[in-house]
């Protein structure tokens, strides 16, 4: 069954953490997106997902939601306006204060799903503070490194159009249509980058990168060909990933106690 953290009250949630619920928690970000895209896509998306997904899982799971986390480390856009960051070190404190809260009313499986890429090195160290100190097996699900819908987006886009390219504005398109605008809009080439084998801002050899850095409005990618259609088809797509995530989490075996 479904539930939502801030829906339920103190003694719904003490019984309810005696079945062994997951707790699901998205991860956003509010920051730049070039042109088309507004300041909240990340938020949007993650939220969409989640949405997406609630559907699909088994009824005889007990997951609850938690609010999410609307704001994450996003420094490398912090040269943009209207992009809001926490400092990495106050990010990682947010996600542990979380993951704290949630043991402490006797859950111990977490599910993270993030849909910025900065947040991915904060999840990483959150989680396993979390996983030492209070025994909790938290499972870190960054959307764009799940399998990507086959034959939906070429592989160069896949790879370089990291940031308001046709992944991000065609679910935006389905997701939030009124707020994408394409009027004017230019794609952002990725130049010499399209030879490197293995370099890149996210390649198997990374390079620390500004959003100044991919273009001259912050972005990577070419979301010409992105329309609702598609955005639907990627939405659901990531959403039965992400369904299959929160139930392999389930049948993990609990995390011991410390000795």
């Amino acid at each position: 069954m479904i539930y939502h953290w801030q829906s339920l009250t103190t003694p719904e949630l003490a019984a309810l953490a005696k079945r062994d619920p997951i707790a699901v928690l998205v991860l956003g970000a509010i920051e730049q997106h070039g042109s088309h895209l507004p300041l909240g896509t990340d938020l949007i998306i993650g939220e969409g997902l989640q949405a997406a997904m609630l559907p699909l899982l088994d009824p005889a799971l007990d997951v609850v939601c938690l609010p999410p986390i609307a704001v994450g480390a996003s420094d490398e856009h912090a040269n943009f306006s209207g992009t809001l960051s926490l400092p990495a070190p106050l990010a990682i404190a947010t996600l542990e204060a979380y993951g704290e809260s949630v043991s402490r009313a006797g859950i111990q499986r977490l599910v993270l799903i993030n849909s910025h890429g900065g947040n991915k090195a904060i999840m990483d160290l959150a989680s396993l503070t979390l996983r030492k100190r209070f025994a909790m097996r938290v499972v870190k699900a960054t959307y764009t490194r799940l399998p990507p819908l086959e034959g939906a987006i070429n592989a160069d886009e896949l790879r370089y159009g990291l940031h308001g390219g046709l992944l991000e504005t065609a679910m935006m398109q389905y997701l939030a249509p009124a707020s994408v605008k394409l009027e004017g809009y230019q794609t952002a080439p990725i130049g010499t980058l399209q030879h490197n084998q293995l370099l890149g801002p996210e390649g198997a050899a990374a390079f620390a990168w500004l959003a100044e850095d991919l273009s001259q409005h912050g972005v990577a990618g070419d979301a010409r060909q992105a329309n609702a259609a598609l955005g639907e088809r990627l939405v659901q797509h990531y959403a039965s990933q992400l369904a299959t995530v929160v139930a392999e989490t389930a049948r993990l075996p609990a995390v011991s106690q410390k000795p």
